[in-house]
């Protein structure tokens, strides 16, 4: 496995490889269909957002969480 895939700005990860780039267009694509999905069950643009906007949250967690991992800590 080559690491990094990913590179560190500050407190946000970028991707540095082509894994890297694979993973945030996959997290991209899952937070759109999800949106859809939500919003095909939900009854109000309220009910919408708010489980959007907690499920974009878990997701960037666990994007974070990868980036962090599978990157090169910072040179002090």
């Amino acid at each position: 496995m080559n690491l990094p895939w990913f590179k560190q700005n500050g407190v946000l990860f970028t991707p540095s490889s082509k894994i890297g780039w694979g993973i945030l267009a996959i997290a991209f694509f899952y937070i759109i269909y999800m949106f859809f999905d939500i919003d095909a069950r939900s009854h109000s643009v309220s009910d919408t957002l708010m489980s959007f906007v907690f499920n974009v949250f878990i997701i960037a967690v666990v994007y974070s969480a990868l980036a962090f991992f599978t990157s090169r800590p910072k040179k002090e």
